[in-house]
């Protein structure tokens, strides 16, 4: 192809369809999952969005399809036409031909490689790393499109890269993460304190509250203090006198009921504390302090007694568990 313009417009639209791929795969890989799933519920390039980062694998192998694609085009049109004009300009200077020639093709090379790495690459993966859902979302439909016509060729190119991975022992992942681990979160917020972007109390009760997802109400039970309960057969003046002693509203009858004093005041002291009773709310003592802390409070209970393999091993309060988020208010 010797003609100066048809050759130009070649050159601009591979330069655009290679930016579109590598956009399309960084914005995909930085996109977060939930903040598409925002978006989707009124955007319908939102849910193609969703859909691509739902079946990763294969939209990264389009996107290296088409860069791939496009760098070849470039190398069999631009670069010809560049060392087929670039050589006898090179002779004009009075270069001999065959320095010339390597004249004209390196530069030739140069210029080409220099065009696909900063127009069909550089900029925009920089534009999809700063704007990743934005890209993602705009760019969704023409990449779906583009899949769905090559969508047996690239089934067939993603099972042999995951063939290639899991035979030296990596499992491909399909599927953008929602977000960052606890683990990555904690690592984050010690980073900010020790550099001071962050409070020392601030980073005190983050770090907390990442570790209840992790921490058990197992981890958090008293095994080496006494419960404050009676027997079950106890009469109300029983449950006061434990009261008054311990300092408790809250008193267990055995370990399958609890009394709350404030359900005594108008009893006679000889009445039984059974018929105040209510059955005790028991966790598992593998139960999440999270999960913990949203089953008492939907099903308004302050106290739960803690059970590892069927078997009472203590009592745990709302206000334990809470003490966990806010150390200061516990104190």
């Amino acid at each position: 192809m010797s003609n100066p313009f048809a050759v130009t417009a070649v050159t601009i639209v591979l330069l655009g369809f290679s930016a579109f791929f590598v956009a399309v795969e960084f914005a995909l890989l930085a996109a977060r999952r939930h903040r598409l799933e925002d978006l989707a519920g009124t955007s319908r390039a939102a849910r193609a969005a969703l859909r691509s980062s739902s079946e990763l694998t294969v939209l990264l192998a389009g996107s290296q399809l088409g860069i791939t694609a496009c760098t070849l085009a470039l190398g069999a049109v631009t670069k010809p036409a560049l060392h087929h004009w670039l050589t006898p300009w090179f002779e004009s200077w009075g270069v001999a031909e065959w320095p010339a020639d390597l004249a004209g093709f390196v530069l030739a090379l140069l210029l080409v490689t220099f065009l696909h790495l900063v127009v069909g690459e550089m900029a925009p993966k920089s534009w999809a790393i700063a704007h990743p859902e934005t890209s993602a979302v705009r760019l969704a439909l023409p990449m779906r499109a583009f899949m769905a016509a090559t969508r047996p060729l690239l089934n067939q190119l993603n099972e042999i890269a995951n063939w290639c991975l899991r035979r030296v022992g990596v499992e491909p992942a399909g599927q953008v993460a929602s977000g960052r681990d606890p683990a990555a979160l904690r690592s984050l917020v010690e980073h900010s304190a020790s550099v001071g972007a962050l409070e020392v109390g601030y980073s005190g009760r983050l770090d907390s509250a990442l570790q209840l997802e992790s921490l058990t109400v197992g981890d958090l039970v008293r095994r080496d203090r006494g419960t404050t309960s009676v027997p079950p057969g106890s009469d109300v003046r029983a449950v006061r006198e434990a009261s008054l002693a311990s300092g408790h509203l809250r008193i267990l009858l055995g370990t399958d009921a609890v009394v709350h004093v404030r359900d005594t005041l108008m009893a006679p002291d000889d009445a039984p504390a059974q018929a105040l009773a209510r059955p005790v709310h028991s966790l598992p003592a593998e139960t999440k302090v999270f999960q913990a802390i949203n089953q008492m409070r939907e099903t308004r209970n302050h106290l739960a007694t803690v059970t590892e393999a069927g078997r009472f091993t203590g009592v745990i309060t709302l206000s334990d568990l809470l003490g966990r988020l806010f150390p200061e208010a516990a104190r």
